[in-house]
């Protein structure tokens, strides 16, 4: 049997566009989990920013060295740099045996059995791409991700998700419901809750936010023990979302809310809504209100026009606000949004020198934070054993998957098992994470 491998690249939204391109080849072909072994390797592109897309352009050429060395045979490209640049990248490829765009993912069985000496390009409309359906695990067994919707109607002046994605297709909640249920029988403990926005979750289908609605049926799924939100636009935290997350024991007191930029005028240019005060606000509300919350967010540095009195402001506002995480990026004029047209852009060098001093600040931020931890315990979901480090590793409520940190701790009589909870006293710092012993 033709065995076939993906390579999934950028985010969580994309993963789960893997998963169900996997589970469209199941039984088809053979899965080969390294992709450079298979026959035929699926490169799920994504091309959100410059630097994914160079990401996404060093995968391409890296496989294409395998199959000039006859060590795979087919190599197709999907996700959102098909999507985006279709007949460019076969020009730019001529190895490539396929350009698959969104709208195509779900006969990518039928694409790939069809394969020949002829390359090929197939794009389908957006709207075609699967918003539920069956899903191969590329994670981890006891945690998975929820793509609650597809797009995006923000607009963002520095996005390219509507044009790559299109507008917000939200998923009918019974299907949501379906599938959490299904991940939660196949031994799924936490669940994370994604989509560019889910706080915008159910307007195009019901005409108003319905994620209070969603997590509360979420919450009374047995096996389900960790919900966790990414992506909430900070202007659509209503009262009735906080005090889900506030009363709900099965949500994590964790709330991703990227925000960008403090200033108004910016986030104003950015075509976002609110400003400094108001931000402030809402981080002073949902510490006040949900006690030992964690909140992440994201910085964009270098946006045209940045002035370096407002870059002062921003860093003061983030000394200031202490974020529990964050991450910083440079600006990326992208083709096709209105920003990228945007008069006064800022250089390659002060834009990513701007996101450097940024990181520091927060870099001795949680640096602090880590060292309160220190004799405190901590439940940890348990991820794995470091053969190297000779310890355990895993994760807090603290901590989202792939982005944040790692407790590493030692288990000297009952060692854990991958998806075990267990309680971890905390004895050290080291970098950004943390380290301590089982206790339980």
């Amino acid at each position: 049997m033709v065995s076939v491998g993906i390579v999934s690249l950028g985010c969580s939204k994309n993963l789960v566009d893997s998963e169900r391109m996997l589970y469209k080849l199941h039984g088809k072909f053979k899965l080969e989990a390294d992709a450079a072994l298979a026959d035929i390797v699926v490169i799920n592109t994504c091309g959100f920013i410059q630097s994914a897309k160079e990401e996404a352009i060093e995968t391409i050429l890296e496989f294409i060295a395998l199959k000039k060395e006859g060590k795979i045979k087919r190599i197709v490209i999907t996700g959102c740099l098909a999507q985006r640049y279709k007949e460019e990248l076969l020009t730019e490829f001529p190895e490539a045996d396929a350009v698959v765009g969104l709208g195509s993912e779900a006969e990518i069985a039928d694409i790939i059995s069809k394969l020949d000496d002829t390359p090929k390009i197939s794009i389908g409309e957006k709207c075609n791409l699967p918003l539920f359906g069956g899903r191969i695990s590329g994670t981890l067994s006891f945690m998975s991700y929820l793509k609650i919707a597809e797009g995006c109607d923000n607009r963002c002046s520095y996005c390219a998700i509507p044009l790559i994605r299109g507008g917000l297709r939200s998923v009918p909640m019974e299907e949501l419901i379906k599938e959490a249920s299904e991940l939660a029988d196949s031994g799924v403990k936490e669940l994370n809750i994604i989509a560019q926005d889910i706080t915008r979750y159910g307007e195009d289908l019901y005409g108003e936010c319905r994620l209070p609605e969603l997590l509360e049926k979420i919450a009374e799924i047995k096996g389900i023990q960790w919900i966790r939100l990414l992506y909430c636009y900070p202007e659509r935290i209503s009262d009735k979302l906080t005090r889900i997350i506030k009363n709900t024991p099965k949500i994590v007191k964790y709330l991703d809310i990227p925000i960008q930029h403090s200033d108004g005028e910016i986030l104003s240019r950015m075509n976002r809504q609110g400003d400094e005060d108001s931000l402030r606000h809402l981080v002073k509300k949902l510490r006040d209100e949900i006690p030992g919350i964690i909140l992440r967010t994201t910085i964009i540095t270098g946006f045209p026009g940045e002035t370096e009195s407002q870059f002062e402001k921003l860093c003061e506002f983030i000394t200031d606000m202490k974020f529990d995480r964050l991450g910083c990026f440079a600006y990326s004029p992208e083709e096709g949004t209105p920003a990228a047209g945007f008069p006064d852009q800022i250089d390659e060098e002060t834009k990513t020198k701007r996101a450097e001093i940024i990181m520091d600040i927060q870099n001795n931020i949680m640096a602090v934070k880590n060292e309160q931890y220190i004799g405190k315990t901590i439940i940890v979901l348990t991820e794995g054993y470091d053969r190297y480090a000779e310890c355990f590793f895993g994760r807090s409520y603290m901590d989202a998957p792939d982005i944040d940190g790692k407790i590493y701790f030692t288990a000297s009589d009952n060692k854990p098992f991958p998806g075990d909870f267990v309680t971890v006293k905390i004895t050290e710092t080291l970098d950004l994470d943390l380290i301590g012993e089982r206790e339980d």
